[in-house]
């Protein structure tokens, strides 16, 4: 969706990279892992890990992420993917509920920030 909106998937500015709010979506465009927390919350999360790898970084440069879920009761399924990813990373992570995101069957959005060493 990065061309039609006019944004970046990831923005780098020196050692510094920030990842746009990333939504489960397929290379196909159709929304993967449909009423599945963890499954979309994997693929935001490879999607974001190869926006930081084509900016330069890594993810142990991965300092902050933001996940936004429709329904924070399902966030145990989310932080276990993010545990598959972050584990020995540690960032600092928030999980929020929103009231809905721009496609109805997107149960989650993650957005990262990074500090390249």
């Amino acid at each position: 969706m990065e061309d039609p909106i006019g944004f970046s998937r990831a923005s780098r500015i020196g050692n510094q990279i920030s990842v746009a709010g990333t939504a489960p979506i397929k290379a196909d465009g159709c929304t993967a892992c449909p009423g599945d927390v963890y499954g979309q919350t994997y693929c935001c999360l490879e999607i974001i890990h190869k926006a930081i790898k084509d900016a330069g970084g890594k993810l142990d440069d991965v300092l902050r992420t933001r996940i936004m879920l429709t329904d924070i009761s399902r966030w145990e399924e989310a932080a276990k993917a993010h545990g598959e990813f972050f584990s020995n990373i540690r960032p600092a992570c928030t999980f929020v509920e929103v009231s809905r995101f721009i496609k109805e069957d997107w149960l989650v959005e993650i957005e990262a920030d990074c500090v390249v060493s």
